[in-house]
C-alpha cells in the first residue's frame, strides 16, 4: 500500500511540475513574436513567478521516485531505472543550456534582473533593440519542448514498458 501511495505522489508530482513549466513553455513561444518592451518584461516576469512551483514539483519526482525505487529494492537491477535517471539529469542540463541561459539574457537586454549559472545579477539599463531583437532570436521554444516533451515521454515509456 505505501509503494502505491508513493508512486501516486511520483505522478502527481510529475502533473504539477508540467503544469507549472507550463507557464514558461507558453512564454518562450510568446515572447518570440513580442516586441514590445512591457510586455516582453511582464511574460518573463510571470514565468519566473512559477519557478518556485517548478522547482519544488522537481523536488518532489525526484524524491517520491527514489522512494518508490528504495521501496521496490528490484528496481535497482533494471537498466530502465538508471537510464530514466540519466535521461532526467540530461534534460535538466539542457534545459538550462537552452532555456535558463538564453532567457536570462532576455531578461538582462529588457533591463530586469537576471541570472548567470545560478548567480543572481541586478538589473540592467535596457539595450538597444538591436541587442533586443538578438536575444529573443536565440530563443528556440521548439528545441526546448521537444528536449523537455520529448525527454518526459521517453522517461514515462520506460516507466511503463520496462524494456530492459
Amino acid at each position: 500500500m505505501l509503494y502505491q501511495l508513493v508512486v501516486f505522489l511520483h505522478v502527481a508530482s510529475v502533473l504539477g511540475y508540467l503544469l507549472a513549466h507550463g507557464v514558461s513553455a507558453a512564454v518562450s513561444f510568446a515572447i518570440k513574436k513580442e516586441r514590445d518592451i512591457a510586455r516582453i518584461r511582464a511574460l518573463l516576469d510571470l514565468s519566473t513567478a512559477s519557478y518556485p512551483s517548478m522547482l519544488w514539483t522537481l523536488l518532489a519526482i525526484v524524491v517520491f521516485g527514489l522512494a518508490a525505487a528504495f521501496l521496490n529494492m528490484t528496481w535497482w537491477k533494471f537498466g530502465w531505472i538508471w537510464v530514466s535517471i540519466i535521461l532526467l539529469i540530461v534534460i535538466i542540463v539542457l534545459m538550462a543550456l537552452h532555456g535558463a541561459a538564453v532567457f536570462g539574457e532576455i531578461r538582462k537586454a529588457v533591463g530586469l534582473p537576471y541570472m548567470v549559472k545560478g548567480k543572481p545579477f541586478p538589473a540592467e539599463p535596457v539595450k538597444s533593440d538591436e541587442e533586443i531583437n538578438a536575444a529573443l532570436a536565440r530563443a528556440n521554444p521548439t528545441l526546448l519542448l521537444i528536449i523537455g516533451y520529448g525527454g518526459f515521454a521517453v522517461i514515462a515509456w520506460l516507466m511503463t514498458a520496462k524494456p530492459f
